[in-house]
């Protein structure tokens, strides 16, 4: 079927005004079917099911957006208690005199402008691979022409367990930035990985994440996004696990005019865990949007989906979550909540849980829910003396801590809490 015309112009004028990166053979065979495959589905629009509620405009057209620079100096740095190697990109351009040795113990990392100009690299059996895959049912077009076109990224192989996390680091400095990350992360058997990432990137930024996790393998998976306010972000995580394997990946948004965040999940081998989660906060004009399908392709998996958003002053709040339970997928634990916060009349949450069995014996929830600050317990705190301000508060920490609580590391969680607490003193001034 052909293309409407409007999807087809907006494909064309975007892949016209850019570049396709050098390329060796292994990169150019899968940067060119991604073109084919892009140019045959077309960027997204308004009217396709899974962008109603988000308009990908600033997205898909040939001109980035300016955003504003930020002073973030006075702030303490993310993750900053935690023992890591840090890797720096500045407007999706990787800084090696900001960035650590890029060696570590059981860890190979090697950079995508590098090895992609190479005939042969371990990449090639997995680049853009789980991006394909991952278009069925659903078309996800942005990550298509992510893997076009990604000019830079890591490639990350891990042998055993890592000693210490991956902390990507990432920096807004040009107001009309324009980046296309794509990183790939293989897990060998029984191989463990902490991977971090944090900053605001750049004015426009697309990333692409493909990760293959193996039978006991163990990926954990921490971002910061924000807290340069008029980025526009596109992420999409591609994950597949095998037997046993685990990947948990948690999400705090603080701010941003306009954030999507995709993940794609595959559980192909029996016993696998998969837990995401994201905690999002929006003052004014933010949007973010999450959107989530996980497969249940194998017996006695576990999957959730636990997602917060608190949201005031006019924000906006997007859940899009499905679990597809595949025949034969028996035992599956599926688990989906969805809940937004939202502490005036102008803000609005817009929801669109999910649920397709196809086998008989599984326990599998969602829920959704939207609503203001439980007076009674607002009251109960006023009547002993806390003032509205921190009783408002103390109720919204409360509210996202079934999200936080997903971050494992104590640590990390802590981080995430302080960077709550502190988004919410600013606005209560």
């Amino acid at each position: 079927m052909a293309l409407p015309d409007v999807k087809q112009n907006a494909t064309q004028a975007r892949l016209a005004a850019m570049e396709m990166p050098q390329s060796g053979v292994w990169a150019k065979a899968a940067r060119e079917d991604a073109v084919s495959r892009l140019i045959s589905m077309g960027l997204p629009h308004r009217r396709d099911e899974y962008w109603k509620f988000t308009r990908p405009d600033t997205l898909v057209q040939p001109e980035g957006p300016q955003a504003a620079l930020y002073d973030t100096s006075d702030e303490p740095e993310m993750f900053g208690a935690v023992d890591r190697l840090k890797i720096v990109f500045v407007d999706g351009v990787f800084d090696a005199e900001q960035s650590d040795d890029l060696a570590l113990e059981g860890v190979t990392i090697d950079r995508l402008s590098e090895a992609g100009r190479a005939d042969i690299h371990w990449a090639k059996d997995l680049y853009g691979l789980l991006e394909q895959r991952g278009q069925t049912p659903v078309a996800r077009p942005l990550a298509t022409l992510n893997t076009a076109m990604a000019g830079d990224g890591l490639l990350i192989h891990v042998t055993g367990k890592a000693p210490k996390p991956l902390h990507l680091i990432y920096q807004h400095r040009a107001t009309t930035s324009d980046a296309m990350l794509h990183h790939v992360i293989k897990l060998e058997k029984d191989a463990e990985l902490t991977l971090l990432e944090s900053g605001p990137v750049a004015a426009r930024f697309n990333t692409v994440l493909e990760t293959e996790i193996a039978d006991g393998a163990t990926l954990h998976h921490v971002r910061k996004q924000g807290r340069h306010h008029e980025c526009h972000v596109a992420t999409h995580v591609f994950a597949r696990l095998g037997e046993e394997s685990s990947f948990k990946s948690f999400t705090l948004t603080a701010n941003g005019v306009m954030t999507r965040n995709e993940m794609v999940i595959e559980l192909t081998g029996d016993d696998a865990i998969a837990h995401v989660a994201g905690a999002a906060m929006g003052d004014g004009d933010f949007h973010q949007d999450d959107t989530v399908f996980i497969t249940h392709d194998a017996e006695r998996c576990e999957s959730r989906q636990v997602f917060k958003k608190v949201l005031r002053n006019g924000a906006t709040g997007v859940f899009q979550g499905k679990i597809l339970v595949e025949p034969g997928a028996q035992k599956t634990d599926g688990y989906q909540i969805s809940q937004a916060l939202l502490l005036d009349g102008d803000s609005q949450f817009l929801a669109k849980p999910e649920l397709e069995i196809y086998a008989d014996d599984v326990a599998c929830s969602h829920g959704s829910t939207s609503g203001a600050i439980d007076e009674d317990a607002l009251f109960y705190l006023r009547a002993r003396g806390v003032p509205h301000g921190l009783a408002t508060d103390l109720l919204t920490i409360a509210f996202l801590a079934e999200a936080v609580d997903e971050v494992e590391d104590e640590i990390l969680r802590a981080d995430i809490l302080d960077r709550l607490e502190g988004w919410l003193a600013r606005r209560r001034g």
